[in-house]
Formats: C-alpha cells, sequence, structure tokens
C-alpha cells in the first residue's frame, strides 16, 4: 500500500511541474511576439469585417393624383376619398456577406405598410474557370431588363404596368444557373441565365405541381472610345398553373362572327396546365455627347396568359372560377438626357400594355350570342389596354441624394360597350420623391 501511495504522490508531482513548466514557456513571450498575435487576430476580424456590405434606400413621397380614389400602378390605388398622400415607397436594406466564391445576400422592406423579405438568397460560383454560379432562394426573376433593375437606379418612379401584371413583386423563389466569364475575359460581355421557379412569386406559396422555366440571354459592348455603349437581350418563359376547374375560355368568335371568349369545358381541363409562355427582347444605348449622356431603353414582350374574368396579372393562388386563355403584349421605351455637366436630368417614358390583343375598342364588350354547339362569354373592362407617358427632372444633390419630380399621364381605352369606360379616365398621377441612399 505505501508502495502505491508513493507511486501517485511522484505521478502527481512529475504533472504538476511539466504544468509549471508549461506556463512557464508561455510566460516567456517575448512583448513582439504578443504583438504579432494582437495584429492577426485584429487582421482577421477585418477581413471578416471585409465580407459584409451593408447598403440600402429610403424613398419618401408626395403624390396627387386627378381624382379620389383611382387605381393606380404608380405605388398603389389611392384610397376612396383621397386624392393625395404622404408615403414611404421604399425602405430597404441589404446585407451580404461574400467570399471568393460565395454570396449570401438578405434585403427587407419596412414602410408603412409593413415588413417584407424582399431577397433572401445564397450564390455559388465553381473554383475552375470562374465562370458559372448556382443561385438559390428568393431572387429576382431573370426575365427582361427592367425586372431585375433596382428600384434605386430606375429613373422613373415605378416600372411599367406590363411589368407589374406579368411580374408582381418581381421576386420568386427558384433555383438559377448563370454563366459568365471573369471580367478579364473577352467574353465576358456575354451572360446567360436559366432557372426554375414556383411561378407565384416570392410572397405566396406554391400551390401545384407546375414549375416555371425562365431563360435570358444578353451581351453588354462598348466602343474603344467608350463614348459608345449597348446591349441586347432575349428572354424566354415557360411555365403556368394547375386548372382547378374544367371550363376554359379562349378568344375565338361566336356564332354570329363577333370576337368573345369561347367556352371548353371538356372534362380533361380539370387538373390540366394552363400554359403562361412569354418571349421578350430588350436594348440599351447610352451616347456620350457634348450635351451630356443620353440613354435610349426599350422592352417589348408578348405571349399568352392565363387568368380570370376579372383579372389578367399573374396568380399567386389557385383560381376558384373559370379560366380565362389571353394573347397580351405591351413595351416601354426611356429617353434619358443628362443636361450638359449639370446634376439635372430629363426623363420621359412611354409603355402600353394590352391585355387581350384579339379583341379592340367597341368590340370588347359588346354581347355576344351562343348556339348550341359555342358557348360564349362577353369581353369586359379588364380586356382593355392602357399607355402611359411619363415626364419627369431628377436632380442629384450629392452622392446620397436624388431629388425627383415626374407626371405620370395614363390613358385607357374606350369602348361604348364597357360601363364607365366610354372615355379617359381621370386617372393621371403626380410625383415628388426624395430617395436617400447609402
Amino acid at each position: 500500500m505505501k508502495k502505491q501511495f508513493f507511486l501517485k504522490v511522484i505521478i502527481a508531482l512529475f504533472i504538476m511541474n511539466t504544468s509549471l513548466v508549461i506556463k512557464a514557456q508561455e510566460t516567456e513571450q517575448s512583448p513582439f511576439d504578443t504583438l504579432a498575435n494582437s495584429v492577426n487576430k485584429l487582421k482577421d476580424d477585418m477581413d471578416l469585417l471585409k465580407r459584409i456590405k451593408i447598403s440600402g434606400y429610403l424613398q419618401p413621397q408626395f403624390q396627387m393624383s386627378d381624382s379620389n380614389g383611382i387605381a393606380s400602378f404608380a405605388g398603389g390605388n389611392f384610397n376612396a376619398n383621397s386624392d393625395k398622400r404622404f408615403m414611404l415607397r421604399r425602405a430597404r436594406v441589404k446585407v451580404s456577406y461574400e467570399t471568393l466564391l460565395s454570396q449570401y445576400v438578405f434585403q427587407i422592406d419596412a414602410t408603412e405598410k409593413g415588413f417584407a423579405i424582399k431577397d433572401i438568397y445564397a450564390k455559388f460560383t465553381e473554383p475552375w474557370a470562374k465562370a458559372v454560379s448556382l443561385t438559390v432562394g428568393c431572387m429576382n426573376r431573370p426575365f427582361g431588363y427592367e425586372i431585375g433593375y433596382s428600384s434605386s437606379l430606375r429613373e422613373s418612379p415605378e416600372r411599367g404596368r406590363m411589368s407589374q401584371i406579368i411580374f408582381p413583386g418581381e421576386r420568386d423563389l427558384g433555383a438559377m444557373l448563370t454563366f459568365q466569364m471573369p471580367k478579364t475575359s473577352k467574353w465576358n460581355f456575354i451572360k446567360a441565365e436559366a432557372g426554375m421557379y414556383n411561378g407565384t412569386g416570392s410572397g405566396a406559396v406554391d400551390f401545384d405541381y407546375k414549375k416555371d422555366f425562365i431563360g435570358r440571354i444578353r451581351m453588354d459592348k462598348s466602343t474603344k472610345s467608350e463614348k459608345i455603349s449597348y446591349g441586347l437581350g432575349f428572354s424566354y418563359y415557360d411555365g403556368g398553373y394547375r386548372q382547378g376547374r374544367k371550363n376554359v375560355y379562349t378568344n375565338a368568335a361566336d356564332s354570329s362572327g363577333l370576337m368573345a371568349f369561347v367556352l371548353n369545358n371538356d372534362t380533361t381541363n380539370y387538373g390540366a396546365i394552363a400554359k403562361r409562355t412569354y418571349m421578350g427582347g430588350d436594348f440599351q444605348l447610352n451616347f456620350d455627347l457634348p450635351i451630356g449622356m443620353t440613354t435610349i431603353r426599350g422592352e417589348y414582350i408578348q405571349g399568352q396568359q392565363p387568368g380570370t374574368s376579372s383579372t389578367t396579372a399573374s396568380l399567386t393562388t389557385q383560381p376558384t372560377t373559370d379560366n380565362y386563355i389571353r394573347n397580351f403584349n405591351g413595351a416601354y421605351f426611356y429617353f434619358l438626357q443628362n443636361i450638359w455637366t449639370t446634376k439635372f436630368q430629363f426623363v420621359a417614358k412611354y409603355d402600353w400594355y394590352d391585355p387581350n390583343t384579339d379583341v379592340a375598342g367597341d368590340v370588347i364588350g359588346q354581347t355576344v350570342k351562343s348556339s348550341a354547339d359555342i358557348k360564349v362569354a362577353k369581353t369586359g373592362k379588364n380586356d382593355l389596354k392602357y399607355t402611359t407617358i411619363g415626364l419627369g427632372l431628377a436632380y442629384r444633390w450629392d452622392n446620397n441624394v436624388k431629388i425627383t419630380a415626374y407626371y405620370d399621364m395614363v390613358k385607357n381605352e374606350t369602348s361604348k360597350n364597357v360601363t364607365g369606360y366610354t372615355k379617359d379616365l381621370k386617372d393621371n398621377v403626380f410625383t415628388l420623391r426624395v430617395q436617400y441612399k447609402f
């Protein structure tokens, strides 16, 4: 027993001695070693902070419309008894974390209307050619130019009527592949994107098995002098939603030859896909002229849009009424002129959206006739075409602040057969906006 006791004492003394030696070695670090350790830790912290980027912008504005309670795409409808309003159109904060081959983005919007998540996605780039990236999450849909163009950079207060109707909220949940060579490559001017999405937008839970494909290819070039730059893009959308009813209406002639919605009530329509297909092209031209930078920009989209009798907007939930399939087209064109070397910029924009290109004018809303073989429904106010001319003047106060005065002149198609639309509505809107961006 005594031997075991002495053995334990010797082992304990050995451990204590070893610990003291190690502590002695730790305390023997020179001041230079301590400083070096501190510098390395500080460098690691700085490297981490450099990967985090925070940006945002605020858009308070005052608006005045031609009459009370108008329906508007200039920031939403006016309340029934109001023709003037102050509002926070957007108040965004965006945080991103970036490394050489990956990126995480989170953006929120908090206004008097509530709190909304705009972007939340992650992007990964392959490490070899650094040309192919995968983005997953909630992001802008890669269709056309206006959808992905930031609201903080856009010269007009809002996107065109067509963009707001067929791509409400601009974003959707999905996965996208991007191909673009690094900036050091001579082929960097070409960019191709293709992805699969829910098709219901960012604020809705998907309700069917159909997923939508969106593809886009784009090129951007400039002359050697860089006095002229130009871009060209083509986009394609192939999607749709599951029909919850067998009744499907499409445009065709009724029994007397008038254009109407003709019913197809085949039982196989139930559960089938209502096709949603778009094709579009866009261009951008920039000229660095003695009178200031001149920009001309345009985009045209046409396609087939499923909806209901009461709306042509892209649906976010399963419709509970009959399906209506329409052919549509629309476009927008910008003319932007910086005024010499001043801080002013002149803005002119023209856009149109025709939700049903198979009918026009007084044909819309006209009484149609069914027969024993053909059952029809008449068109209505949701088939009228709208055009908008916008004129504005922007002033850049400094690098953070921009002030814009803008006037939207909205003109609706008229028809003597549609109640309330026999003449142009009084729905023009004036907007005075201040934007602070950091």
